[in-house]
């Protein structure tokens, strides 16, 4: 192959005061990559650093950074929240389906993408691995494309194949991924799943993210026929249904007979299950969302969570009140595209309480709480006390049925704030 490695110092030499640097997204960020573009905060001023969520450290958002490096992050996670909170960081709410456009469309033109790729084939190409999502078309959009080298990377199936021609700097970085960390669901997340279960129906395409809850639901389809995947994102949970010969993809319209998916979050089973595998496509996902593609499918059953529900049905799922906690991402695409698919449910999951007790549903949302998902889209709403359908639902009636799958240390206020708002429950 013609091409030489040089170390991740000279490979972040020629990013500049005032340009935009992609960082590959989720499992896929470069960690070599990262830790030099940060050593370089002495030198350089107002770099704007842009990704979706990224797993690992982030040395470019920590305090005493911030004349060098600014996050403009179009969704929050555990890694950028303090950052974010203190204003060394920001939010740019957008639905995942339209994040490469931002890039394409030279909306918010990149000067740089460092990104992670497992080594070239006999015949150039190098693999994007984990994580395709937006990480394709920032590698396509970017004027100079520096790549870590990670033998430790799948090689995967789809979209997210990069030619070396298309790279212009190299660095060896032989680094294990970082894994998910998995834990069993507990009673009321098994409640859930079981409930959650029940409303899926054989043959149904399947879009999950990753947690407890997903894993619980999937833990219940055992006794499901032909199921398949067309989802944003996936982890471990689906492997032992594709074993068992229950996830077959063999009823989608679209990619039959394929695992459709943008990245995947799990343990080193689940990268050694997509490696090579030409059952799993890893598509750019403003593709994959594309309301008009989800609808293809039959059945396509979502599942997504929130943080709190309000008696009308509104959906806040990325912030607590004012605090940003996470982002819309995909979850308005799938809740839409679901409903249009035929025979489609887009269902909202999430447990009656917080660890604190207090009720997720709600009379109103938090002041300043963002709607993720307006009450004129929501369908199903689903706790470990039931199922809530407010499809077709008037206020007072959506008001009366989540209550009844709230907790019941706080239904009586739920009524009462029912009869106060809409003179009788």
């Amino acid at each position: 192959m013609n091409f030489q490695f040089i170390s991740p110092k000279d490979a972040v030499s020629e990013i500049k005061n005032d340009q935009r640097v992609f960082i590959h997204s989720v499992f896929a960020a470069p960690k070599l990559l990262i830790e030099a573009l940060s050593a370089r905060s002495s030198e350089l001023k107002n770099v704007e650093v842009v990704h979706i969520h990224t797993e690992g450290e982030v040395p470019y958002s920590k305090k005493g950074m911030e004349d060098s490096f600014h996050t403009n992050a179009l969704f929050v996670g555990a890694n950028m929240r303090e950052a974010v909170d203190e204003g060394r960081a920001n939010y740019l709410p957008i639905f995942l389906s339209e994040c490469p456009a931002l890039f394409r469309k030279k909306i918010l033109p990149l000067d740089v993408a460092l990104i992670s790729v497992s080594p070239p084939d006999k015949h150039g190409f190098c693999s994007l691995g984990v994580s395709v999502d937006t990480s394709k078309a920032a590698a396509d959009s970017a004027n100079l494309v520096i790549a870590q080298i990670n033998h430790h990377m799948p090689r995967t199936h789809g979209d997210g194949i990069v030619h070396i021609s298309k790279i212009h700097k190299f660095v060896e970085g032989n680094i294990p991924l970082l894994e998910a960390k998995h834990s069993e669901p507990d009673q009321v997340e098994t409640k859930i799943g079981e409930y959650i279960a029940s409303l899926v129906e054989d043959g149904a395409t399947l879009q999950m993210g990753i947690g407890a809850i997903p894993d619980a639901v999937l833990s219940c389809l055992q006794h499901h026929k032909n199921l398949g995947i067309h989802t944003e994102m996936f982890s471990d949970g689906v492997i032992s249904l594709v074993e068992k010969g229950i996830i077959t993809g063999s009823q989608k319209k679209i990619h039959p007979g394929k695992i459709v998916t943008g990245f995947v979050m799990g343990t080193r089973k689940l990268y050694d299950f997509v490696d090579d595998n030409p059952e799993v496509v890893f598509l750019d996902i403003g593709y994959i969302n594309d309301t008009a593609n989800i609808r293809k499918n039959p059945k396509v059953t979502a599942i997504n969570s929130a943080i709190e529900v309000d008696l009308t049905g509104q959906v806040c799922a990325d912030s607590i009140g004012t605090r940003q906690y996470s982002g819309v991402g995909g979850q308005m695409d799938f809740i839409r595209g679901a409903s249009l698919s035929e025979g489609g449910k887009p269902i909202i999951a999430l447990p009656s309480v917080t660890s604190h007790g207090k009720s997720r549903i709600v009379p109103i949302l938090q002041p300043g709480a963002s709607v993720t998902t307006t009450r004129a889209h929501v369908h199903y709403v689903v706790t470990e006390y039931g199922i809530a359908d407010l499809y077709g639902k008037n206020l007072k009636q959506r008001a009366k049925l989540l209550t009844q799958i709230a907790h019941p240390n706080h239904r009586e206020r739920l009524e009462r704030e029912t009869f106060e708002r809409f003179k009788g429950f």
